[in-house]
Formats: C-alpha cells, structure tokens, sequence
C-alpha cells in the first residue's frame, strides 16, 4: 500500500513539473531565514514565497502562516538547512495571515506532489479542506507550532509538533511565587482567542501554587499578543493600579509592550515583568533587566523533531508513536540570554 502511495505521488510529481516549473519563474529564491523574516526574494500576488531547491527524489513544503515573526521565520531557516544537508527540495509558502491564500498554497501543495509538508494554520479552525486535499493526494502532513482543531488532527494531520505551552505558564508561575511569597497585586495580558496562549495562562496560574491565593489580578486584558496594544493597555493598567507589582504576559511582544509601559512610568525594578518565548528580543530585554523571567519556546528543536519524523516517515517507517509531540520548555537565565541572545532555541 505504502508502495502505491508513493508511485501515485510521483505521477503527480511527474504531472506537475509543468506547472510547478511555470510557477518557480514568478518566484525569487529565498524563503526568510533572517530577523524579522525578511527574505532574499520576492513573493507573487498569491504571497508565496519560494525556497531554492536542490534537485532530489525527495521534496518537502512548508506552509507557514506567516514569515513576518522571528519565530516562524527560524523554523524555516532550519527546515532549509536540514533539507539542503539531506538533499531534499525545499519550498515555503507564506500567506502573510490569509486564510484564503493559505488555502490556495495548501491546494497547490496537494496538486505538485511532494512527498511531506510540514504546516502551521492561519486559522486552526478554518484550513480543514486544504488538509483533506493533501491527506487524498497522499502526502503525509506534520502539523508543527499551533495546533488545528482536535477532529483534524484525528483525521488529517501525521503528527503535531509544538512547545508544551502549559508547562512554559507553569513554569513562568513558580518563578513568581519564588519572587513573592507573600502574594502580589499582579496583572494579566492574555490572548484568549489562542488555544496556546489560553494554555499559557492556565498553566501560570497553577504554577502560583499554594500561593495562588496570595495574588490578587486586578485586571486581565487581551494584549492581543501584540506589542502597541499590550503597552496601551498596561500604562492604563499602571494608572489604575498604583500597588502593581508584577505583569504576566503571553508572550515576547505583549511583554516588550508591558515593559515600555512600566519604564515610561519610572517604575522599571519596581514592577515585574514575566514572559514568554525567549526570542533574541525577549532574550535582550530579560539581559537589560526589562523582563524578570522569560520561559521559553522551541522552534528550532521543532523544526528539528518534524523534519526527522517526516524524513523517517517517507522512508517507509510509518510507525507514529505519539500523535501529539509536546517539547519540554525551561526557564532562561541571565547567562544562557548571553550566550544565545541572537538565537531562538
């Protein structure tokens, strides 16, 4: 079966060489690997972005949602890496955050044959058709970072790789409890319409532990994981609450804007900043003593984890031990920020 599968892939391969070489002509080479996610090329009208390929029997795609962000950003650069190591073809397609593009480039992956794709959703409730399309053309699909919906995973999705976003909160809480165990007047940035980030704070909160009730949030907002929006809504929260003593953010961006807040009111030291991500800003900040503690996520290590899975999968061993691969976060300290302050982990 495993056999047919694959013959019938390389037909379509075959079929697509056509098209897919057509579409390489409207594309620059490079996909981002740098900060930001700036690229070495340029994209077409349909926002993809298309890596230099090496000429292989294997080829993978990455279907990013968007490379505007450090973090998806170093996730292609390794997946290229790998990929260029091993000889395999490597193309990215960013939809810059459209549903619809991402839902095209999906189809487009469907139709040209590769042999495994690694994606990360836009809309994590929304991109089912273009998984059932790549699961029908029988390209096997890792799931990496943000999770699809539960029934997708079940029914479409190979494996899903992400940081274990929970342990990353709960970690992140027992450094608060440490810092104040007399409790706290403290305040939360959440994302509430992520299910990674409605992890964080779930796991933040119970890692206050027995002294969760020694800590009064007196205000939990949506920083919408942004920077502006979350330093808009902390220098409202620090007016408001002149006993603040400590800000609990999501992630990076919502932190970074909570500790422009706090330094715009003379109050770096005074109030607390705690994050998570760990990403070379977050890195920076934690090393300028703008953040008190950061817990990280793994993107690299996710990249790392996918690619091995898919590169055995397509070479025939199709055993799946877990369906969901959930890496181990960790606190960053001063020293390790040092050392790796360019770098995502």
């Amino acid at each position: 079966m495993i056999l047919e599968v694959k013959i019938m892939r390389k037909i379509k391969k075959l079929l697509a060489v056509g098209a897919c070489l057509c579409m390489s002509l409207s594309l620059l080479a490079g996909c981002g690997s740098g900060a930001g996610g700036a690229s070495d090329g340029g994209s077409s009208e349909s926002g993809t972005k298309q890596e230099s390929t090496k000429s292989s029997d294997l080829s993978f795609a990455f279907c990013t949602n968007t490379l505007n962000n450090t973090f998806q950003s170093s996730i292609d650069a390794k997946l290229k890496e790998l990929c260029d190591a091993n000889g395999i073809s490597y193309t990215c397609l960013d939809p810059d955050y459209d549903l619809n593009t991402q839902l095209s480039q999906l189809s487009d992956v469907a139709n040209s044959g590769y042999d495994a794709v690694f994606i990360i959703p836009v809309d994590s409730a929304g991109i089912t058709s273009g998984l059932a399309e790549i699961k029908d053309a029988g390209i096997p699909i890792f799931n990496v970072d943000t999770a699809v919906i539960e029934d997708d995973i079940e029914n479409f999705v190979t494996q899903f790789v992400g940081t274990n976003a929970y342990m990353a909160g709960q970690l992140v809480g027992e450094q608060m409890a440490k810092d104040y165990p007399d409790g706290a007047d403290i305040a939360i940035l959440d994302f509430p319409s992520n299910e990674s980030c409605v992890d964080r704070v779930n796991g933040f909160l119970d890692g206050l532990g027995d002294n969760k009730d020694k800590f009064n949030i007196v205000a939990q907002q949506d920083g919408e994981a942004a920077l502006d929006a979350s330093m808009s809504l902390a220098e409202d929260i620090i007016t408001a609450n002149t006993d603040l003593q400590a800000f609990f953010c999501i992630n990076d961006p919502s932190a970074l804007g909570a500790a422009a807040a706090v330094k715009a009111a003379n109050k770096t030291g005074k109030i607390g900043v705690y994050s998570i991500d760990a990403s070379p800003d977050g890195k920076q900040a934690l090393i300028d003593g703008e953040f008190t503690a950061v817990a990280c996520q793994v993107p690299v290590q996710i990249a790392e984890y996918a690619f091995n899975a898919a590169q055995k999968y397509v070479g025939g061993d199709t055993t799946i031990d877990e369906k969901k691969v959930y890496l181990d976060s960790h606190l960053v300290l001063k020293d390790e920020a040092e050392k790796t302050v360019n770098d995502w982990q």
